[in-house]
This record gives structure tokens, C-alpha cells and sequence, in this order.
């Protein structure tokens, strides 16, 4: 399989680069973007082709290959190629928008694809938002798509838990904004912490025991602007003293793109300080984990 590494633009231009490593248009798979998001699907590929685009920065780098393409040569007959495959997959931030700009040549570039009968999927790690609040922010950029089209972080990990049939008895605690808490809804799983807990403080006295839940079972960390030391050090029982609890992480990623002006601290910031004080590994759900290619493969 040949994995190709182009800028968005590059998908509608002569321009087109592939790895040396590879021939150029012999491919039936062909991979575009970051290396999270080739090596998923070099990993899981299904035997229908898929293409992915993605921003060219690095995602839980201790889970992926760095792939060197600087010295790549480049693809000239493009065409070839996107007649070739039949689905492309597509970051978000950093590709399609950074903050809340569009970025140049997207709209083009999907109407293209739309007009040769592709289909399209998008995918984030940015776990702030669902499905359904996606798909306005891409309504206000002026793109259409679909609900069905989008693949975010918060719906990964509503999508993991309902898969392994997440015991109706047993609550999530979230580290996150509004966009896990309403995934999780849609899902018919029970819930507490989030944006509610953004406002709690402890205020430490000689002997002081902070009680927790004991029928969370599974804690769900995600990106979260409003982190305190009461919500690290709620999950943090929870996963330490509740037997089974699972640590799920929406994404690893080290930074994320919340304005167009620089790079932001992104959620696995917060999902390392958890690592930290639990001395445990996240099963994660966004990308590079193999559940969101395997997801993707059997919609």
C-alpha cells in the first residue's frame, strides 16, 4: 500500500506527493495527512479504498511511526489517483479549519470530491463538541455535511462504551466539556461530572477524605478548558479505588488548534496528569487508536 503525505490543497492541484518508497498510482489504498491517521489505516484497511487527510502534526507519538517524506517526489497525475479510491478521510482542525477559519481551497476541494460521487468523512480529536454541534460549525463555515459524515473524539467514546455494552447500572465521570456529556446522552449512558465540576474547589483541613462515586465505572477524559485539581482528583479515585474502573482517552494529542493565531495545549495534557497520578495507561478512542478505523470500516 502506497502512503502518500499532500497538503489539502494538494488534492485538487498537479501537485500531488507520494513516498519514495511507493510507485506512483498503483495503488488500490492511499493514505494523505498525519501520521495518526496513515498508520490507522495501514493498520486497518478494509478491502474498499479509503483515502485520509489530515494536518501534519503528531498524535500520542509513543503509538505511531514517524514516516520521513520530506524528500518525497512528486505525483503528476494526480487524477489517476482520486479515481482510484472511494472514500477520503478528512481531520478537522488544521485542515479543514484552524479556530473558526476556513481554510483555503476546502470548499472546492469537497465540491470536487462530491461531484465525482466520493464519499467523505471527517474526523477530530477536538472532544469538545458532538456529532450534532459539528455539523453546525460546518453549516456556519458553508460546507454541508452530514451528521453520518462526521467522526469526533466525544461520539468515539460513547460509540466504545455502547459497543462493550457499558453496564446500565454503572456511571461515566467526565473530564471534559459539553460534547462528552451529550454524546454520552444520546447513547442512554448515565453521566456526572463535566462542565458542572468546572467550579469546584477543595479546601484542604487536617485528616480531610474526599469521597467519590463507587458506581462510576469508567472515567473519560477529554479536552477541558475548565480543568481543576477537584476534577483530577475525583478521576483519580475513581480509577484507583473503583474495581474495573476503565481510563478512557478521547486523544493524546499534545496541542490542538483553538485559534488560527498559534497552537494550544490540547487534551493530552489532561490526560496525562491522570496518567500521572494513576500510574495507568488510556484505552484511547480517537485517533490513533484502532477503534475509530474499525468503526469507520464497519459503517
Amino acid at each position: 500500500m502506497a502512503i502518500c503525505v499532500a497538503p489539502f490543497r494538494s488534492l485538487s492541484s498537479p501537485l500531488l506527493r507520494s513516498s519514495a518508497a511507493a510507485p506512483p498510482c498503483t495503488a488500490k489504498s492511499v493514505v494523505f495527512g498525519c501520521p495518526s491517521l496513515r498508520n490507522l489505516v495501514k493498520q486497518q484497511l478494509t478491502s474498499r479504498p479509503m483515502v485520509s487527510s489530515s494536518g501534519g502534526r503528531m498524535n500520542c507519538s509513543a503509538q505511531v511511526e514517524t514516516e520521513a517524506t520530506a524528500s518525497a517526489p512528486f505525483l503528476t497525475d494526480h487524477a489517476k489517483l482520486i479515481d482510484s479510491v472511494e472514500t477520503f478521510i478528512f481531520d478537522c482542525d488544521g485542515v479543514i479549519w484552524k479556530g473558526d477559519s476556513l481554510i483555503e481551497g476546502v470548499p472546492e476541494t469537497l465540491d470536487m470530491l462530491r461531484s465525482m460521487g466520493k464519499r467523505l468523512v471527517f474526523v477530530t480529536n477536538n472532544s469538545t463538541k458532538s456529532r450534532k454541534q459539528y455539523g453546525k460549525k460546518f453549516e456556519s463555515l458553508g460546507l454541508s455535511v452530514s451528521e453520518e459524515e462526521i467522526f469526533a473524539s466525544s461520539f468515539a467514546a460513547a460509540a466504545y462504551l455502547k459497543s462493550i455494552k457499558f453496564p446500565s447500572d454503572k456511571k461515566v465521570y467526565i473530564i471534559g466539556e459539553a460534547g462528552i456529556q451529550l454524546e454520552l446522552k444520546q447513547a442512554g449512558i448515565n453521566y456526572i461530572g463535566g462542565p458542572e465540576d468546572g467550579d469546584k474547589r477543595i479546601d484542604l483541613a487536617p485528616g480531610q477524605l474526599m469521597e467519590h462515586d463507587h458506581d462510576v465505572g469508567a472515567v473519560v477524559v477529554g479536552f477541558d478548558r475548565y480543568l481543576n485539581y477537584y476534577k483530577l482528583q475525583y478521576a483519580t479515585l475513581c480509577i484507583r479505588e473503583n474495581p474495573g474502573c476503565m481510563f478512557i482517552a478521547t486523544n493524546c494529542d499534545a496541542v490542538t488548534h483553538l485559534t488560527d493565531a498559534q497552537e494550544w495545549a490540547g487534551g493530552g495534557s489532561m490526560v496525562g496528569a491522570i496518567k500521572g497520578s494513576t500510574k495507568k495507561e488510556p484505552l484511547v478512542v480517537g485517533k490513533p487508536s484502532t477503534f475509530m478505523m474499525d468503526y469507520l470500516a464497519s459503517e
